[in-house]
C-alpha cells in the first residue's frame, strides 16, 4: 500500500496544475449550491438541482478525470518512470482511482449539505457506487488512449451519454426508455426516491451489468495496451 499512497499523494499535488481535472471536481458542487439557493420555482420538486447535478457529476467528473490523468501521464512518459521505480500497474491504477474517488466524494459531500441529515448517508452511498463505475470506465479510456487528444475524443461521447441522458429522460419518454439501460439513470431513480423501498430488480441488474461491462472493457484495454 506504500506505493499506492505515493501515487495518491503525487496526484493530489498535481491537482492544481491540471486545470481540466480541477474544474471537474469543483464545477458541479458549486453549481448545485448556487442553483439550490438562488432559484425557486413554484411546484419544483424538492432538492431538484441537487439530484439533477449529482447524476451529471457522477457521469462526468470521475470518468473524464481518470481518463485525462492516465492519458496525460502516458503521453509524458511519467508512467514509464513509475514502472521503472517498481510501481506495479495495479498499484498505480488503485492510487489514481482512490484519488479521483476521494475528491469526487468530497464534492458530493459539499452537494449534500442542503439535504436533510437523515438523507445524507443514502445520498453519499449512491454517489460512491456511481463514482466507482465511472472511474472504471474512465480508466478504460485512459489505458486505451495513447495521448490526451485521443482520450478526449473517446471520453466525450461516453461522458455525454452517461451525464446528460438522465437529465433528458426527465422531459422525454422515448429517451427515458433508452436511458434505463445506463447506471446513471437507475441511480437517478434511487436518488429521486431517497430510499431503497420499492427498488426494482431491473435497477440492481442494470447497475451490476454496467459495472461488469466497465471492468471487463478495462481488462481488455489493459491487456491490449498496458500502461506503457
Amino acid at each position: 500500500m506504500r506505493n499506492v499512497g505515493i501515487v495518491f499523494k503525487k496526484e493530489l499535488m498535481d491537482t492544481l496544475k491540471n486545470k481540466t481535472v480541477l474544474i471537474q471536481f469543483i464545477m458541479f458542487p458549486l453549481m448545485t449550491l448556487v442553483m439550490e439557493n438562488a432559484i425557486s420555482i413554484p411546484d419544483m420538486p424538492e432538492y431538484f438541482f441537487t439530484k439533477l447535478f449529482a447524476v451529471m457529476y457522477m457521469g462526468m467528473a470521475p470518468l473524464t478525470s481518470a481518463a485525462s490523468i492516465i492519458a496525460e501521464e502516458k503521453e509524458k512518459n511519467t508512467l514509464r518512470v513509475l514502472m521503472m521505480a517498481n510501481v506495479k500497474p495495479w498499484e498505480y491504477l488503485l492510487g489514481v482511482g482512490s484519488y479521483v474517488w476521494a475528491l469526487c466524494m468530497a464534492g458530493a459531500g459539499l452537494m449534500s449539505t442542503g439535504l436533510p441529515a437523515e438523507n445524507i448517508p443514502f445520498f453519499l452511498g449512491i454517489m460512491a457506487v456511481g463514482f466507482i463505475i465511472s472511474i472504471a470506465a474512465g480508466a478504460c479510456v485512459g489505458v486505451f488512449s495513447s495521448n490526451q487528444m485521443v482520450a478526449t475524443s473517446l471520453f466525450m461521447p461516453v461522458m455525454l451519454v452517461f451525464s446528460f441522458a438522465p437529465m433528458l429522460a426527465l422531459f422525454n419518454d422515448k429517451i427515458e426508455k433508452i436511458a434505463r439501460i445506463f447506471y446513471t439513470q437507475q441511480l437517478r431513480v434511487l436518488l429521486n426516491q431517497m430510499s431503497f423501498d420499492g427498488m426494482k430488480a431491473e435497477t440492481v441488474l442494470v447497475i451490476a451489468v454496467n459495472a461488469l461491462i466497465a471492468v471487463c472493457l478495462f481488462f481488455v484495454a489493459f491487456k491490449r495496451k498496458g500502461l506503457e
